[in-house]
């Protein structure tokens, strides 16, 4: 096997390091990335990573601020529900899904009757 060696050949991403003369008499390349490549002159891949980084930092803290906005919005709707039984009337119209998750949620706790509680409330209001 004849090994013929260059200076680092450039062609976009990828670097010719070496060609090989294999036995059968084709040539193979040998290829390895070129991450850091910045002796040459070349950015290569590690400009596009530069500025692809602050685009990946704003969608994290993008991604992290509506999760807690989530998480927030998810307590303040269980305090409401779990303090007023008129926001329950209210969210039993106009959500009764939401409703029912926190029905079963709190019974999943082991607090039983709130249902019953508030549907005869809610029964002996319209008479």
């Amino acid at each position: 096997m004849v090994v013929i060696g260059f200076p680092n050949v450039v062609q976009g991403p990828l670097v010719y390091k070496s060609l090989e003369l294999c036995a059968n008499g084709h040539l193979t390349g040998m290829l390895t990335l070129n991450l850091l490549n910045q002796k040459a002159g070349n950015s290569g891949t590690a400009g596009m990573a530069r500025t692809m980084e602050p685009l990946a930092k704003k969608i994290f803290k993008g991604v992290l601020v509506v999760e807690l906005v989530g998480v927030f919005g998810a307590y303040f709707l269980f305090n409401k529900m779990n303090t007023s039984q008129d926001f329950r009337q209210t969210m039993s119209k106009k959500f009764p899904f939401i409703l029912e998750v926190y029905y079963k949620s709190i019974e999943q706790s082991g607090m039983y009757g709130v249902r019953e509680q508030d549907q005869e409330k809610w029964l002996n209001s319209k008479n």
